[in-house]
């Protein structure tokens, strides 16, 4: 080649310029589709793949015709369109190769070092068939060490572009983007350097001239590139646009799908018992209503259709607190579990199961013909439940009482379960394990909680509950601590009722969610109050179990702090110990969420019932209450001192604060505070008095009862030692 004359080729800038933008161009989008074809679903990411491997082909082709036309030499150059197209075809292939290794999974050696090589040598195959497109007589002088660079260039281009698309495809946000348009320039100076290296091994020999018809000429081949940039471009953008679509489709879809997961949740916490996953009250209600109004409406027609009756059972496990006595809540509730189960299984299409609380359960059967149907149902209900159950080795065998009412034969709106309750407690006159047909005669007792129940949602609704305050002392030194709210009733004719008689009302038909709410609310603005006279304390609230299992209790307790200024450490709530054992899950749900508020906590009532240690070191309690039936032997019982001991050393070693209620003697106020119990309640302090009587209390009180030190300051031996003692001055006697 060194005594051939060649031509002297230069190069316009402008379009050089232009050749490089496309190749940036080209290779941001195919950054840009290689996350998409990774981040797709099988079927789209092949369609993806498809549209890519043409858009990035296509950019990579304008930009060697744009850089060809950026080529000045004193011929007029054209170009045969058989060759130009498979120039194009080789672009798109090479493309191909890029985005189906981009889109894998770990990019090893390997697969890098063929997947660059097969990229190279389809971009190196698209620029020389390219230049072959041009019939040049005498044809173009090759220089091969140049044209051998030249490959070199486009498998290593080709290597770092891989390496690139795997360093920006999983980097989100704006620093994605800008490390993807970085990424972008660097491949389009990479494939612009292997083009013009390849152009640089070009040699166009003095007098060639193009032969053959049909030639891309210039102004031809411009159109050609313009309309296939714009057509990138098009593409691109309609890419874009649809994938934008289509993620928000999916992120609409997923959206919906978590609300809908969302509402299902809220719905079975609204509607299903959290133990046995069958229908809670509210549900059974719901599907006794609906049923209720289609037996009306068969009746209105002049033939009414067969089956037009439904009958409600209400089913109690006899000896049930046995069970949780001698083995435990914990297994208690799986024999409630068990016995849900059985009794579902004698369901039919249209009947409901349901649990309403402690150990009754609800059946209501529809489409029943006559009252004789009831007996063989309840027959095999007691069948179900007669079947042992093993405990811990022990076969336990259990039985139930049931009460029948039928509708529309003996029961009215609104009285159907009051009636077979009625029933039930017949039953369980009779000696339990039978059933029994309600009767009008068994009325009057239900009739008696129907009217209180009215009287009752009357008096939360219009004002007839009173909180009165029981102040509790700090049993070091007398000062007041705080006070408990205890509600009471201001029935218009029988005077002030306690809540012993009207809590088991509203907790049976469903005015406890109510009540709560009020007893929480009125709390809250009396400590406000109290706060605007200069007085702070902090007011202990009892919770029911029925509450605890409400999902939405946290916030309507904030809601009520928040409304009245009051600080959650100003709030103590409690919940009896086998409260908290008869549904543990739900109880720790709710006092992890008002733990989370700072609202305190407390375990009341506790030494009564069958605990499990390891369930209640979970809950996030702050104190434990021991109940009062300690106390009344405290002084010359050594059991009860023992007991009482223990239940102390046990909380202070867990952390806990101590109160003892029920303190009435100034004996017991001693030995509690020898015993090193925190806090006192109890009648020789103070009796439950309205909330105005409060500050007079505390301010005439701020002194009278500060403890005296113990005569004996020495530690003693041991708990045995110090026990003895304190029953022997208790019971008089001398050592």
């Amino acid at each position: 080649m060194s005594g051939a004359p060649f031509l002297q080729a230069h190069y316009d800038p402008l379009y050089v310029t232009g050749s490089v933008l496309i190749a940036t161009f080209a290779s941001y989008v195919a950054l840009d589709l290689a996350r998409r074809v990774r981040a797709q679903e099988r079927s789209l990411a092949i369609a993806w793949w498809l549209g890519g491997s043409l858009v990035m082909g296509t950019g990579i082709w304008c930009m060697h015709f744009l850089g060809m036309l950026a080529l000045r030499v004193p011929i007029e150059l054209g170009y045969t369109f058989g060759y130009t197209a498979v120039s194009w075809l080789a672009a798109v292939a090479a493309s191909g190769v890029a985005l189906a290794v981009a889109s894998r999974g770990r990019l090893t050696a390997l697969r890098l070092a063929c997947g660059a090589l097969l990229m190279g040598m389809g971009v190196s195959g698209m620029h020389y068939v390219g230049m072959a497109a041009l019939p040049l007589q005498p044809p173009i002088a090759w220089d091969p060490r140049l044209v051998a660079l030249s490959v070199v260039v486009a498998t290593a281009a080709s290597a770092g572009a891989l390496q690139l698309v795997f360093w920006t495809r999983s980097v989100p946000g704006m620093r994605g983007f800008l490390k993807q348009v970085a990424a972008a320039v660097v491949m389009g100076l990479a494939c612009s350097g292997m083009h013009y290296t390849g152009m640089a091994a070009a040699h166009f020999q003095a007098g060639a001239f193009c032969v053959g018809d049909g030639l891309l000429h210039g102004n031809l081949l411009s159109a050609l590139v313009v309309a296939s940039t714009f057509g990138l471009l098009l593409l691109a953008l309609v890419g874009s646009m649809v994938d934008s679509r289509l993620q928000m489709a999916r992120s609409l879809q997923a959206a919906n799908q978590k609300l809908h997961a969302a509402n299902q949740q809220l719905q079975r916490q609204a509607f299903i018992d959290p133990l046995t996953g069958l229908a809670n009250r509210a549900l059974l209600e719901d599907r006794l209503g609906h049923a209720m109004t289609r037996i009306r409406k068969a009746q209105s027609r002049e033939r009414p259709a067969a089956g037009g009756r439904l009958a409600v059972l209400l089913i109690d496990l006899d000896g049930f607190k046995a069970v949780n006595d001698s083995y435990g809540h914990a297994a208690g509730d799986e024999v409630l579990k068990e016995i849900g189960r059985r009794l579902r299984g004698l369901l039919r299409s249209e009947d409901t199961l349901a649990r309403m609380g402690g150990d009754e359960f609800v059946l209501l059967v529809e489409a029943l013909g006559d009252l004789a149907e009831c007996a063989p149902m309840a027959m095999r209900v007691l069948a179900a439940l007669e079947r042992p159950i093993v405990i811990n080795g022990d076969r336990l065998q259990l039985s139930g009482s049931i009460g029948i009412v039928v509708f529309p034969d003996q029961g009215e709106d609104g009285k159907l379960i009051v009636h077979a309750d009625a029933a039930m407690y017949a039953a369980k006159r009779a000696g339990g394990n039978t059933w029994v047909l309600f009767e009008p005669g068994m009325d009057a007792r239900g009739q008696a909680f129907l009217s209180m129940r009215a009287e009752l949602y009357e008096a939360i609704e219009q004002g007839g509950l009173r909180l009165h305050y029981q102040p509790k002392v700090h049993a070091a030194d007398g000062r007041i601590s705080g006070v408990e709210a205890l509600v009471r009733w201001q029935h218009p004719s029988r005077g002030l009722i306690g809540p012993d008689e009207f809590i088991p009302v509203a907790e049976r038909f469903g005015l406890i969610s109510a009540l709560g709410d009020w007893v929480i609310n009125e709390s809250c603005r009396q400590l406000h109050a109290w706060q605007q006279d200069g007085l702070w304390l902090s007011v202990a609230v009892n919770l029911s179990v029925h509450q605890l299992r409400e999902p939405r209790l946290a916030g309507r307790i904030e809601g009520a702090m928040a409304r009245h200024g009051i600080d959650p450490t100003q709030l103590l709530c409690e919940i009896t110990e086998s409260g908290a054992m008869e549904d543990y899950h739900s109880v720790q749900r709710s006092f992890d969420e008002l733990a989370r508020l700072g609202v305190y906590l407390s375990i009341d009532d506790f030494g009564t019932g069958y605990s499990s240690l390891a369930y209640l070191r979970k809950l996030p309690a702050r104190q434990i209450k021991i109940d009062r039936s300690f106390m009344a032997d405290l002084e010359w019982s050594p059991d009860s001192l023992a007991v009482v001991d223990a239940v102390v050393r046990l909380a202070h070693a867990m952390g806990l604060k101590v109160v003892a209620e029920g303190v009435e003697t100034e004996g017991q106020h001693e030995i509690l505070r020898n015993l090193g119990c925190d806090e006192l309640q109890g009648y020789l302090f103070a009796r439950p008095m309205a909330p105005e009587a409060i500050p007079g209390w505390v301010h005439a009180n701020a002194h009278s009862h500060a403890a005296k030190a113990p005569e004996d300051t020495q530690p003693l031996p041991d708990a045995t030692a110090r026990i003895r003692r304190w029953a022997i001055r208790a019971s008089g006697l001398q050592d």
